[in-house]
């Protein structure tokens, strides 16, 4: 039987990274650009991104070229109840879909033929759609990488038409008609995995409390902080110390009120994230696949509280997959008001119960996943 034979890494090969929209996609990307600068740096690579998206600013700050779609999504589940209550502002709103779908498809084959990629990987969000469309008509090697425990409705489509799928949960097979999938993880920042104690003197901690780290994402997270206001008295009458991540659009609401104290410290965002995971003993966040991914590997005990806002309800979904390992605990969104710190007091009092939530996460952790995603995609060519 012939062997395949498989490029050689010391050649330079083109590659075409597309999606974006949040940092859930944006990053997985950026992980993988720079593992094949690492492995290759004469390998050429190109964004691909939507127009007036986060992405169009944020790969650029990592020298990186990116092209924009002019493309937009819909929300799926209330497109009937918008046209009845809305009306016509929202079809007027939308009544250029057909058209951006159309402009994209073009100008992503334009981009195909000018810049002839030797594979083209897709990472979810709307540019993802269309120009992995094209390119597997074209012929071009292609593959995805899906984030989450439950796929999205444009991987799911595309399944069919691109050579290999890279997933980063059990069981996802059966979304997918493709017999190329590989569990490898999501690509993650080299820095989490850092354990630098210093960060105890870069947020003003005390060595010997157990600390509680709070985050929410960028722009916050409303339940989860108006849990930490309603009950910050049992940090304060505990022996007990947080690093609460507000996000930006609460930060000075929460500020003006003055809550700060010794073992009180709030941000509005957390710039060193590697010092503030390793001396955290808890962690508070939600339920975003590359978050999990990242505290995976942190390994410190987690309690996940899902935000309900989010497309085919994601966040729920992936933390069940991680409660079912008994990697975590979970915290209904609605619920986190009344019960969020009184768990964590209790998981805190519960030593036992630490360690073991500590040693199930790590078992799912998997930081060489951008490594070996690439070595994959090597394979292919």
């Amino acid at each position: 039987m012939k062997k395949k034979k498989i490029m050689s890494k010391s050649k330079k090969i083109k590659i075409i990274l597309c999606g974006g929209g949040t940092g859930g996609h944006i990053f997985p990307m950026l992980s993988i650009a720079d593992e094949i600068k690492k492995q290759n740096n004469k390998s050429e690579i190109l964004f691909v991104g939507s127009k007036d998206r986060m992405e169009m600013k944020i790969i650029p700050k990592y020298n990186y070229p990116i092209k924009g779609l002019w493309i937009s999504g819909i929300k799926r589940s209330s497109f009937l109840l918008n046209v009845i209550f809305i009306g016509v502002p929202f079809i007027l709103k939308n009544i250029s879909l057909p058209f951006k779908i159309l402009h994209s498809l073009i100008k992503s084959l334009f981009i195909l033929i000018q810049y002839r990629p030797d594979i083209v990987v897709g990472f979810g969000g709307y540019s993802s759609g269309p120009f992995l469309l094209v390119a597997s008509l074209l012929g071009y090697k292609t593959a995805i990488q899906e984030q989450n425990s439950f796929p999205g409705y444009t991987n799911r489509i595309l399944s069919k038409k691109v050579n290999v799928i890279f997933v980063a949960f059990e069981n996802l097979e059966k979304y997918f008609k493709n017999n190329q999938v590989f569990n490898l993880g999501n690509p993650i920042r080299s820095s989490i995995q850092l354990n630098n104690k210093s960060g105890y003197n870069h947020f003003g901690l005390e060595r010997n409390k157990k600390t509680i780290l709070v985050v929410g994402g960028s722009l916050g997270a409303k339940s989860i902080n108006e849990s930490i206001l309603t009950n910050l008295s049992l940090i304060r009458e505990s022996s007990f110390q947080l690093i609460w991540q507000t996000g930006s659009t609460y930060y000075n609401v929460i500020q003006s009120k003055k809550l700060e104290s010794t073992n009180i410290k709030i941000l509005p965002f957390i710039d060193r994230m590697d010092l503030a995971y390793s001396v955290a003993d808890i962690i508070i966040s939600r339920a975003g696949a590359i978050a999990i991914s990242e505290l995976c590997v942190v390994g410190k005990p987690l309690i996940l509280v899902p935000s309900p806002n989010v497309v085919d309800d994601h966040q729920t979904k992936n933390a069940q997959d991680v409660l079912t390992k008994n990697a975590c605990l979970v915290v209904n969104d609605y619920k986190a008001k009344d019960i969020l710190l009184k768990e964590v007091i209790n998981l805190l009092n519960d030593n036992n119960k630490l360690m073991l939530i500590s040693s199930n996460l790590k078992e799912l952790a998997k930081p060489n996943a951008s490594k070996n995603i690439v070595n994959e995609l090597y394979n292919l060519l």
